[in-house]
Parts: structure tokens; sequence; C-alpha cells
């Protein structure tokens, strides 16, 4: 069975419970395998917001990648994410940041996720559950990655609430 990783985000409302929700609902898409701990840190891109906690999902899936994206999307909509702001506030977010050792670029999707390799938020908590993944266009460990990452932005670890 294939395996994804996936980051889930939120920085609006209850975060915590928005990251559970979509644990619940992705492991109606497949099995899940591992969940990062929690991770907080301050907006990236569009930095006047409230800070993200973030967590990553280890899934095995029958589903194809686009199938996936549906479904990932279909839980964002289930917690009622509003697309107004590139990078702005959101209730949840869930992106795919690999799937097995594919290359997708598309319209629609790409995987491996385009800015992986620059954003500390998402590769903490991947390196948890993936340190020794190897990001298929790069060919560098997730490990690797994380320590070539330009991104100066705290990553802290916090205890569920």
């Amino acid at each position: 069975m294939p395996t994804a990783y996936l980051l889930l985000g939120s920085n609006l409302g209850d975060r915590v419970s928005q990251l559970g929700f979509a644990v619940e609902q992705l492991a109606g898409t497949g099995h899940v395998v591992a969940v990062s701990g929690l991770y907080e840190t301050a907006a990236w891109g569009l930095e006047d917001q409230p800070p993200f906690l973030n967590q990553a999902v280890q899934l095995e899936t029958t589903l194809l990648p686009e199938q996936l994206l549906d479904a990932c999307q279909q839980v964002e909509t289930q917690a009622q994410r509003r697309r107004d702001l590139r990078w702005g506030p959101r209730t949840l977010d869930v992106d795919i940041l690999l799937y097995d050792n594919l290359i997708i670029d598309t319209l629609r999707l790409q995987v491996p996720h385009p800015r992986l390799p620059e954003r500390r938020f998402a590769l903490v908590p991947l390196a948890e559950l993936a340190a020794s993944a190897v990001h298929p266009g790069s060919m560098k460990t997730v490990a690797e990655l994380l320590a070539g990452c330009p991104d100066t932005l705290e990553v802290v670890r916090i205890e569920n609430q």
C-alpha cells in the first residue's frame, strides 16, 4: 500500500481539536501509521496572524495521489477552511508532503510539496516520523533537508492541551 506523509496546520479556533479532527477523518482514507507531536511556529509567508500548530501524519492509503488531494480538501472543507488569502489564517490546512517516491507536477498537485525544503515547520514534524525518508526530487533525506533548511523560524514542540 502506498505511503503518504501529510502536514496538518491550524491557526484559528481550537487548533488542537482541528488537528485531531483531521487525523480522525484521514483515518477513513487509509491506515494512519503514525502521528508526530504538535509543533507551534510563527506564521510563514504572511506573518501578521496567529501562530500555527503543525503535525505530520504517516498514512498508508489505496487512494491515488489526486484522490488523496480530494480527500484532504474535503477534510479542510468540513473544518470550515476558507481560502480568502494565500498563506492567510485557516482553521485547517492539509498538505501532501510526500507520496511514496513519486514526483508529480500537474496544475492541481505537486508532490513532493514544492516548498518542503524551505519550511522548518514542515520538516521538523516530518523528521520525527521519517528522518530517513528520501525526497525524490533532491535525493536527500528529510534529516539532510532539515539540516540545510534556510528557514530560521523557531519550531517548538508543545504538550497536548
